[in-house]
Formats: structure tokens, sequence, C-alpha cells
């Protein structure tokens, strides 16, 4: 698991990330390249770090914050927002949990350059099996973790039961689709991403109901806190807004993204789409991602609060 987006994400959930998913899932098989996946996870969650500073400001700033002294950060990826959890609660041990040792091992790298070393652990765990093995926490941070679960009204009463008194659960789900492209391009048929959006509902779907035990249920996360024994704290959206021109950090995320939406999705898209898409990745087209002028990264990612009385 991981955060990154879903986009992230997921490599168990190869889907953006998600969801834009930069704390997302990832899948642990042993023929994915984490010297390739880990830097693109990392600098997605960088990109993306100030709507997660934002988030976790608030929720340090809530009347009703617990003194936070130990966060779990469930599929925590390379572990940016762990380290970014670390700076915002400066009392608090912060564990970052994931399945993927290559990522828990980006994790400790990070902590440690930026001197976080001794606040800042690594617990490899596959969740839900080991949930209520990683201990007490007044924080417990989701990011885009929970749908990748097949029964998440059991895992919400899981993370429920692991808070202390007055501790949190920050769940990280919904938000809108990312938009990097104006409607019309200039090529093909408009409205690509919203194609692009509509299939990646659909492999969604098909993703959540092959998850071991999975159960549909309605997304009313206060209804779904209430159930686990959690009192509903709110919910905020965060916004990233970066407008044209993009940097080249995010023009390389933008570029990694429609690579691999062309990769997963080439047998739903139309031939129409996937030419255009060929000329979106292509560096050298001046109609591609590299060099059009028009790029920009618009998202809204959704953080849901529930309490322990």
């Amino acid at each position: 698991m991981s955060q990154e987006s879903d986009h992230s994400h997921e490599r168990r959930t190869t889907h953006s990330h998600r969801h834009n998913d930069t704390h997302a899932h990832h899948d642990h098989a042993t023929d994915l390249d984490w010297d390739v996946l880990g830097p693109q996870l990392e600098q997605e969650a960088e990109l993306s770090r100030p709507q997660y500073e934002e988030a976790a400001h608030w929720i340090a700033g809530l009347p009703t914050a617990p003194r936070v002294r130990r966060v779990l950060d469930i599929g925590s990826g390379p572990g940016v927002i762990s380290c970014l959890l670390a700076e915002v609660f400066p009392e608090a041990e912060v564990v970052a949990v994931d399945g993927t040792p290559a990522l828990l091992q980006r994790t400790r790298a990070r902590a440690q350059r930026l001197g976080l070393g001794d606040r800042v652990r690594t617990r490899r765990a596959e969740l839900p099996d080991d949930l209520d093995e990683l201990g007490e926490a007044d924080l417990i941070w989701a990011g885009n973790a929970l749908h990748h679960m097949g029964d998440q009204r059991a895992v919400l009463a899981g993370f429920a039961a692991l808070l202390r008194p007055g501790g949190t659960v920050a769940l990280v789900e919904g938000g809108l689709p990312p938009r990097r492209l104006p409607r019309d391009i200039g090529m093909g048929q408009p409205g690509l991403e919203a194609r692009l959006d509509a299939i990646n509902a659909e492999w969604f779907e098909g993703m959540r109901a092959s998850l071991p035990g999975a159960k549909r249920e309605t997304e009313d996360w206060s209804a779904l806190f209430t159930a686990a024994g959690l009192d509903p704290q709110g919910t905020r959206s965060f916004l990233l807004d970066l407008p044209a021109p993009l940097s080249e950090p995010a023009r390389d995320y933008v570029v990694a993204e429609f690579t691999r939406r062309r990769e997963m999705f080439e047998e739903a898209l139309t031939a129409e789409d996937v030419a255009v898409l060929d000329r979106l990745v292509d560096p050298e087209d001046p109609a591609g991602l590299r060099l059009r002028p028009d790029v920009f990264l618009l998202m809204a990612r959704t953080v849901h609060l529930g309490r322990r009385s």
C-alpha cells in the first residue's frame, strides 16, 4: 500500500493514484522495478505536499485534537507523508506502514536526510491481516489506502480499536479527478481526460470487486465512522493548483501519468484516442506534453476525520 496518488497508489493499484492516490497501494509483485517506481511515487507525493501539509495542520489545529505522540501512516509508500507528519507533530513517533520493503527503505533514507531518523520508524505489514499488530496510535493517517481493502467497514473498526482515547482517523478518500489539459487540445475528439476517467472508474470497480472479502459500501464516510464507534469530526478538501506553464518536475509527473494510462487502457480506448495519446507522450512532438505550453495540474483531495471519544 502506499499514498501517493491513487495515482499512484498503486501498483497493486496501478491507478492513479489515484484516485489521486499519492498515498496509494502497491503490488508487492517481484516483477516491479521499485528503483523506477519509488522515485515516481516520491515525486508525486512531493508535488502534492501542499495539500497534505494543509490537511495535517488542519488536524493539528482542531479544538478536539489530542496530543499526538504516535502516528500510524497506513500505506506509507516512499515516506514523504510520514516525514511531513513527523514535522507537523514534533512530539510524535511516526510509524510508516507498508508492505513493500523497497519503499520502506526509501522512507528510512528520507527520514535520515531530513534529520527525522529518530522519530520515523518503518513497519512492514500486510493489511488488513496485520492490523492488530501495529500498536496504539493517537493519529491514524490512511491516504488512499482504505479502498484497497475488501471490507472497509471492518478495517475502520480495526483502526478505531487501535486509537487511544481522543485519537483521530484521517481518511484521504475521494476528491476530484486531476485535470492536466484543456477539454479541447486541438487534436482528436475533445474530452480525452473525461473518457480516461470513465475507463479508470470501470477499472476501479473491477479492482474493488476482486479484493479478498470485498463488500460494497455506500461511501458515506461519516456513517461508516459512526458504525465503527468513531465520532465524525468533519470533512475538508484541499486543492493543488499548478497553472501552466508547469515546472519540469510537475511536467515529468504528467507525462508519466499519461504514459501509464496509455499502457493500461489501450484495449478500452478508440484507435483515435490511442493515436492522440501516442502524440502526447512523444517527447519530440510539438503537440506533446513535453513541449505544449497549456499543460497544467489541478486536483482536489478530500480528508475525512473520525475521533474516538
